[in-house]
Parts: C-alpha cells; sequence; structure tokens
C-alpha cells in the first residue's frame, strides 16, 4: 500500500510539473552528453598520441652546396663524408635511438616528387637541391630534446627538426575543444541543477497541504520527501537515457558512418569505448538530481 501511494505520488507531481521536468531532462540529457563526449575525446586524443608518438621520427637535415648562401649554419659549405660517418656514428651509440635511416638526396628528390608532384615549385627543383638527412626512429618520442641539443649547429648541419611538433599543434587544438566541451557541460550541469531544486521547490509547494496531513498522522520525513526524490531521480534517469542515445548516435553516425571514411589516418575509438562510458552516465543521471532534490528538501520541505 505504502508504495502505490508513493507511486501514486510520483505520477502525480510529473504530470503537474510536465513543463519543468520536460526542462529538467533535456538540460541533463545535454550536460551528460556533453560529458560522455568529452570523456571520449580525451581517450581519442589519448591513442592518436599513441599511434602518431610511436610513428614520428626526428630529422637530422645535412647541408648542400645551395645552403651556404641561405643558412647561416651551412657557412662552411656542404656537409662531408667524414661528418656524415661521423653523425651516423654517434647516433647509432645514443640508448635512446632505436633506429637510424640515411636518406640521400636522391631519395629526398623521389619522395617530393610523389607527394608534391602537381606543385609548380616541384617541376624547377633538381635532386642536388634536396638536402641529406638522417630520420631518426627514437625509443621515446619525448626525449626528442636529446637529439637537437646534440646536433643541433653542429658543422655540415643545417636542421633538426623533430616532427612531433607537427602534430602537437593538432592536439593542442583537440584539447582545447576537450575543454570547451567541459566547460559547456558545467555550465549546462549548473542549469540543469538549478532546474531540478526549483521544480522540487514548486512541486513541494503545490502539494503542501498533502504533505502538512501526512506530518499530522505521523509519516517520517524520510516517507515524505520520498515521492520529491524519486520524481527528480526519474527525471534525470531519462535525461541519462537520451544522453545515452546521443553518444551512441554520434558513434554510428559521426564517427564510424562519416568520419571513418573521410579520415583514413586516424584511428577512431571503438563501441567497447563508448559502451563503458554509458553504465556511468546513467549512474550519474540518476544519483545527481536524486541527491539534489534531497538537499533541496532540507530547506524547503520543513519536515
Amino acid at each position: 500500500m505504502r508504495a502505490q501511494f508513493v507511486l501514486s505520488e510520483i505520477g502525480v507531481g510529473l504530470r503537474r510539473n510536465l513543463t519543468m521536468t520536460f526542462a529538467v531532462i533535456v538540460s541533463v540529457a545535454l550536460s551528460l552528453a556533453l560529458f560522455g563526449g568529452s570523456l571520449l575525446m580525451r581517450e581519442q586524443v589519448s591513442t592518436m598520441k599513441g599511434y602518431w608518438y610511436d610513428k614520428v621520427n626526428v630529422s637530422v637535415f645535412l647541408c648542400n652546396k645551395q645552403d651556404k648562401e641561405t643558412s647561416p649554419n651551412c657557412s662552411k659549405g656542404a656537409v662531408t663524408d667524414a661528418q656524415k660517418n661521423e653523425i651516423r656514428s654517434e647516433l647509432k651509440q645514443m640508448s635512446i635511438v632505436e633506429s637510424v635511416q640515411f636518406e640521400t638526396s636522391e631519395e629526398a628528390y623521389k619522395h617530393y616528387k610523389e607527394q608534391f608532384g602537381d606543385s609548380p615549385l616541384a617541376n624547377s627543383l633538381t635532386p642536388d637541391q634536396m638536402q641529406e638527412s638522417f630520420r631518426i626512429k627514437l625509443k621515446d618520442p619525448e626525449k626528442y630534446k636529446v637529439i637537437t641539443t646534440a646536433f643541433a649547429g653542429r658543422p655540415g648541419v643545417q636542421e633538426v627538426q623533430d616532427q612531433q611538433k607537427l602534430v602537437d599543434d593538432l592536439f593542442n587544438l583537440l584539447n582545447g575543444m576537450n575543454y570547451a566541451a567541459l566547460g559547456v557541460m558545467s555550465l549546462m550541469l549548473i542549469v540543469a541543477l538549478m532546474l531540478i531544486v526549483n521544480t522540487v521547490r514548486v512541486s513541494a509547494f503545490s502539494r503542501r497541504r498533502e504533505t502538512g496531513i501526512m506530518r499530522l498522522v505521523g509519516a517520517s520525513s524520510f516517507y515524505i520527501q520520498m515521492p520529491f526524490i524519486m520524481e527528480a531521480a526519474i527525471a534525470g534517469l531519462l535525461g541519462a537515457g537520451f544522453a545515452c542515445v546521443l553518444l551512441v548516435s554520434g558513434q554510428y553516425f559521426l564517427v564510424n558512418n562519416w568520419l571513418a571514411n573521410r579520415i583514413d589516418v586516424i584511428n577512431f575509438i571503438g563501441w567497447d569505448a563508448v559502451l563503458a562510458k554509458l553504465p556511468l552516465v546513467l549512474a550519474i543521471g540518476l544519483l545527481m538530481p536524486a541527491f539534489a532534490a534531497f538537499f533541496a528538501l532540507r530547506k524547503y520541505l520543513k519536515v
């Protein structure tokens, strides 16, 4: 009988405050969708870092004849065979170096033609204008500064270039987008909490007569508060359910059927990462409104 009464009170409360309940559901859905999306974005960035950092190299570009007039580091002329052998020997002795590959000017010209063959500049270049280089694979890509410190400015070395710098800008952009999503999520979460508190407050005020009667007949505080808490929890759970639908839809339509077909160089996260976040979203959607309603009732419902 008591359970039936609580359920009937929950239904009455949801019908009386239908508009505010709908607003709570929408705001909770959007905030939790952004929360889940930010968690997935963070995991995607971490996956991309592991993938790209494992592939980036440090390149030691050597001076050629043309660099003598254009680069201050090559003022003494083109690199000599002795200098190349010395650099190769030192690189192979470094414990942080996994492998060393030497690229001749002819190989550099061939690779340039393959990548930028449609460029007008490609037709004006000759192999002797391309730089020889050492392509160095590191065991730990984060220690690229060791190579830079050891070889930058040495005779015969025009430049030491770390490819990690090229992808760091991308990761910084993605991290910035993630922080922006977290900021919007926090704002939406605050709005959702305010709506929950106001909904509970209005619901408690509209049923003050019933709660007064319940107090007179000896009902406990928890028994009186339970319908209000359950109303907020149900609204939050519905919002979390919609948030899960948005996350699943985003993975299926946006990632799997659009981005994955257009961007081949990124290893996107799979369904396992998405499904792992859904229980957390549902738990937050259920517990957050319930606790908000509980603390709101302590102030607005004097029992």
